[in-house]
C-alpha cells in the first residue's frame, strides 16, 4: 500500500497541478475520517435509479424510457406530468413536466429536476436536451459527487456524453451547511471517461476568506489512477536544510505503475529515488530505490561518494504448494539508515538483511531452499558484527500421524559464510587474526517420536528425539579457532509434557464466568555431549521467558544442543465470560528445577548450576472493557534479584481516546518508562502526547506534545517533537504542523504516521493487530525533518 502523499504548502499543493491521485488513498488502512459530517450525502439518493459503475457502451446509442402520471400532446411531441421519470443506460432523469419531440429526441424539463448517472448526481429546476446527441444543459442546479465525497453549487452544467462543463461553480468535501473550505472556480471540466476534473481560474476558501488563487488544476473524481504530479513534500531541517521533494506518478498499466521521487536538499544536494510495482493474480513485486550522486555533508569523510539504496520485494506462487520469495535490500554505507531516517528504528537496525528462495507447504510438510546475506549498517560497528551469510540453506520438515504415534524429521543443510571474518586471538605464531573470508558446511538432522494422549482435561505427551549434527569446516576458520575441521554430535532428547484443566462456574458482578485451574509439568531429559569444538555459525542464547521453560534447548540453531536435567512446573489460571468468552483474567507462574548443572555453554557463557532457576510469573486483568493492566516478573533465587520487570496499562476513552503506561526493567542492561495518549476534549478537539524515558541513562528518548483539531472536512495538527536521531544519542527538537482539507489535500508533514508509531492505539484498530517487527531488510522511510 501507498500511504498518501501530502505537499508542505497549499500553494505547492494546488499549483503545481494535482493531476495525479495515487490509488492507494483508498486502499490505505487509516482512511479519511467523515465521522463528524451530519450526513452522509450533500443530495440523498433517488429512487428507481439505474445501478452506477455499469459498463452500457454509448448512451446515445440506447433506447430512452420515459413514463409519468399524466400522458398528453400527441405521439410526436407527447408530454408526461407529475412524477416524470427518463431512463436510459445507467442516466435518470426525474422532473415534474417533460416536454419530449419523438422526431429530433429533444425534450425540455420543468420543476424538481434530478439527474443522475455514473459520475454526478444533481438537483434543479430547469433542463433540456438531446438523447440522440446525449448532450443536456441544466442551470441553477446543486450537484453531488457518486464515487466520491464532493459537492457544490453551479449556475449551469453541460453534458455531452461523459463529458461536463460546470460555469460559475463551487466544490468541497464539506457539508454545505458547513463549508469549512470551498474551491470557487469560473468553470470545471468534468471528464468521467478519465475520472478527473479541471478547475479554470479558481479561488480556495477556507471558512470565507479567500487564501489561494490558481488559474488551473485537476482533481480527480473517483479513485482510478492517472499519470501525473502527486502532492509534494517541503520542509526545512538542521540536518537536510531546505528539502522539496516532488512525486511523478507513471500509470504504465492496469497491474504495474511507477513513482519517481526527484529531490532537492540544500544541505545535502540532489537526489532521485524510484518504485516500481507489479501484481498480477499469481504474484506481486516492488522494486525501489534512489541515488544521491554526492552528499555535501558527508563529502569530507572518507569512504562516503555516492549514497543510496537498493531494493526488492516480491513473491511468486508456482503451484499449489510452492512459492518463491525475494527481500533484496543493499545499502551505499553503514550511515545509510541514520541519516536518511527520522525516528529510534533508524538507529536500531544495525544491518540490512536480503534474502530469496523457494519455499513449499503442505498437509504434513514444510521444505524451502534459499540463501540470505547481510550488510553492516552500523558505523560503530565492524563487519565481525554481522551474522554469517547461508550460501545456501535447505531445510524439510515432515510429520506423519496415525491413530496412535506421531513420528516426524526436521532436517537441514546450510553453507555458512562471512567475509572478512573475525575470529578472536590468534592461535599460534603466524596465524592472522583476520581473514578475508571463512565459514563451513553443516548438516542437522532430528527424528522425533510422539505419543499424544489426552482426555476433554488432561494431556500427555512423551517425546523422544534424536539429534545429529555434522560439520565440514574451512581450513583456516578451524586452524583460528583451534577445532576440528569435521565434528560431529549425536544426542538423544526426551521429553514429558503433561497437564490438567479444571474448570468451574462462577459469576463476577452478576455475570456468568467460566474459571480455570490448568497446572502444567514438563520434564526434559538431554545428556551431557562437549560441544565446545563445534563452530558457532547463527546460533545465540534466547531470552528465559515463559515459553522457554517448554522447549527442548534453550539455544537457537543447531550448534549447540543444551544438555538437560530438569523439570519444568506451572500453573495458570483464567477467568472466561461465557457470555462472548472475553478473558477478564490469566494469571501464570512456573519455574525450572535443575536436578544436574548444564554444562554445555556458548564461548564466554556460564554453565547453569543444579538449583533452580528464576521464578516467571505473568498476569493480565480487565477490570472492565476499557481497562487492559498485565505484568510479568521473574525473580533469580540465586541472586536473589529480580530479573526481569513489566508493567502495562491500557485504557480506552469514548470517541477513539486511549491512554498507555508502561515500565520495562531488565537487569543490567535497559531500564525505560513510556506513557502515551490521546485524550479527546470534545469531538472536535483532543490532545496527544507521549513521554518514553531511559531511566538507566537519565534521558528522554522521544518526547511528544500537540494538539488536534478535526471537524467534518478539516483536520489541524499541531505537534512538537524530541527524539533521539543518532547513535551518540543527540536529541533532534522541532514542531510539526499539517493543515488537512479532506479529499482535497493537507499541508505540512505527515504528523498521523508519526503518532501512530508512537501511540499505540491511536489508529484504534492497530490494538487487534501483532505490532511489526523493526526489519532490516526494509528499505528506510524517508526523513521528517523539523522546520
Amino acid at each position: 500500500m501507498r500511504p498518501r502523499l501530502r505537499p508542505t504548502t497549499l500553494a505547492l499543493c494546488i499549483g503545481l497541478s494535482l493531476s495525479a491521485q495515487a490509488w492507494a488513498q483508498s486502499m490505505e488502512d487509516m482512511p479519511l475520517d467523515f465521522s463528524l459530517c451530519p450526513v452522509g450525502n450533500a443530495i440523498a439518493p433517488f429512487d428507481d435509479v439505474p445501478a452506477t459503475g455499469i459498463n452500457i457502451g454509448p448512451r446515445a446509442a440506447q433506447p430512452t424510457d420515459i413514463e409519468g402520471d399524466v400522458l398528453s400532446g400527441t405521439d410526436v411531441a407527447p408530454q408526461f406530468e407529475g412524477n416524470v421519470a427518463l431512463r436510459r443506460g445507467d442516466q435518470f432523469l426525474g422532473a415534474d413536466r417533460l416536454q419530449f419531440d419523438s422526431d429530433t429526441q429533444r425534450y425540455i424539463a420543468e420543476g424538481n429536476i434530478r439527474y443522475q448517472d455514473s459520475a454526478m448526481r444533481l438537483t434543479a429546476e430547469h433542463a433540456e436536451g438531446n438523447q440522440a446527441l446525449d448532450e443536456h444543459k441544466i442551470q441553477d442546479l446543486k450537484y453531488q459527487l457518486v464515487s466520491r465525497r464532493g459537492n457544490g453549487e453551479s449556475e449551469e452544467i453541460d453534458l455531452h456524453g461523459q463529458q461536463a462543463v460546470l460555469h460559475d461553480s463551487t466544490y468541497s468535501t464539506c457539508d454545505p451547511k458547513d463549508r469549512h473550505w470551498e474551491l470557487r472556480a469560473d468553470r470545471i471540466d468534468v471528464d468521467s471517461a478519465e475520472g478527473f476534473a479541471t478547475a479554470h481560474h479558481a479561488i480556495l476558501r477556507v471558512g470565507k476568506v479567500p487564501v489561494l488563487y490558481v488559474p488551473w488544476f485537476m482533481f480527480p473524481i473517483d479513485d482510478r489512477r492517472r499519470t501525473g504530479l502527486l502532492f509534494p513534500s517541503l520542509s526545512n531541517s538542521d540536518r537536510n536544510g531546505l528539502d522539496y521533494k516532488q512525486p511523478i506518478y507513471i500509470n504504465l498499466a492496469p497491474n504495474y505503475d511507477m513513482t519517481l521521487y526527484p529531490r532537492i536538499m540544500t544541505d545535502r544536494g540532489s537526489m532521485l529515488g524510484a518504485e516500481f510495482r507489479y501484481l498480477d493474480e499469481d504474484g506481486m513485486a516492488t522494486v525501489s530505490g534512489a541515488y544521491m550522486p554526492n552528499d555535501k555533508l558527508r563529502e569530507d569523510d572518507p569512504g562516503y561518494g555516492a549514497r543510496g539504496y537498493f531494493g526488492f520485494n516480491g513473491f511468486r506462487n508456482l503451484t499449489r504448494n510452492w512459492q518463491t520469495r525475494a527481500n533484496i535490500l543493499h545499502i551505499s554505507d553503514p550511515r545509510y539508515f541514520e541519516d536518511f531516517n527520522n525516528s529510534i528504528q533508524g538507529i536500531a537496525v544495525y544491518n540490512a538483511h536480503s534474502d530469496v528462495g523457494i519455499y513449499g507447504r503442505g498437509r504434513n510438510w514444510t521444505a524451502g531452499l534459499m540463501a540470505d546475506r547481510y550488510q553492516l549498517a552500523d558505523y560503530t560497528l565492524t563487519e565481525a558484527s554481522l551474522p554469517f551469510d547461508r550460501l545456501p540453506r535447505a531445510y524439510a520438515s515432515y510429520t506423519w500421524r496415525d491413530s496412535i504415534f506421531d513420528i516426524g524429521v526436521d532436517g537441514e543443510a546450510v553453507r555458512f559464510q562471512k567475509d572478512a571474518a573475525f575470529l578472536g586471538p590468534p592461535a599460534g605464531p603466524g596465524i592472522p587474526r583476520e581473514f578475508e573470508s571463512g565459514g563451513g558446511s553443516r548438516l542437522d538432522i532430528k527424528p522425533y517420536v510422539s505419543l499424544p494422549l489426552e482426555g476433554a482435561s488432561w494431556f500427555i505427551r512423551p517425546t523422544l528425539a534424536w539429534r545429529y549434527t555434522a560439520y565440514q569446516v574451512d581450513r583456516d576458520f578451524a586452524v583460528a579457532r583451534r577445532a576440528a575441521r569435521s565434528p560431529t554430535r549425536s544426542v538423544p532428547i526426551g521429553s514429558i509434557d503433561a497437564g490438567l484443566f479444571f474448570d468451574r462456574a462462577t459469576s463476577f458482578d452478576g455475570q456468568p464466568y467460566l474459571q480455570t485451574i490448568e497446572p502444567r509439568v514438563y520434564y526434559l531429559r538431554t545428556p551431557y555431549r562437549n560441544q565446545d569444538n563445534l563452530p558457532v555459525f547463527d546460533t545465540g542464547a534466547l531470552t528465559f521467558s515463559w515459553g522457554q521453560m517448554f522447549r527442548d534447548n534453550r539455544y537457537s540453531g543447531a550448534d549447540r544442543q543444551a544438555d538437560a536435567n530438569q523439570l519444568t512446573l506451572a500453573f495458570t489460571t483464567r477467568l472466561l465470560r461465557e457470555s462472548d468468552g472475553k478473558e477478564r483474567l490469566s494469571a501464570s507462574i512456573g519455574q525450572i528445577k535443575y536436578f544436574d548443572d548444564s554444562r554445555v555453554v556458548l564461548p564466554g557463557e556460564l554453565p547453569i548450576e543444579k538449583g533452580r532457576s528464576a521464578w516467571v510469573a505473568d498476569a493480565s486483568w480487565a477490570p472492565s472493557d476499557r481497562w487492559s493492566i498485565g505484568a510479568s516478573y521473574q525473580w533469580n533465587p540465586k541472586e536473589r534479584e529480580k530479573d526481569l520487570v513489566s508493567v502495562r496499562g491500557r485504557y480506552t476513552l469514548p470517541d477513539d481516546g486511549i491512554i498507555n503506561l508502561s515500565y520495562r526493567f531488565r537487569r543490567d542492561i535497559s531500564e525505560q518508562a513510556d506513557f502515551s495518549f490521546l485524550y479527546p476534549i470534545n469531538p472536535t478537539w483532543s490532545v496527544v502526547g507521549r513521554h518514553y524515558y531511559s531511566i538507566l541513562d537519565s534521558k528522554p528518548l522521544e518526547q511528544i506534545l500537540g494538539v488536534q483539531w478535526d471537524s467534518c472536512c478539516v483536520a489541524v495538527r499541531l505537534v512538537g517533537r524530541r527524539y533521539v536521531h543518532n547513535r551518540e544519542g543527540d536529541l533532534s527538537r522541532g514542531i510539526m504542523l499539517e493543515i488537512e482539507l479532506k479529499g482535497l489535500g493537507s499541508a505540512g508533514q505527515d504528523t498521523r504516521k508519526t503518532l501512530r508509531r508512537a501511540i499505540l492505539g491511536y489508529n484504534r484498530g492497530d490494538l487487534y493487530l501483532v505490532p511489526p517487527e523493526t526489519a532490516a531488510g526494509q528499505p528506510p522511510e524517508d526523513p521528517d525533518p523539523t522546520p
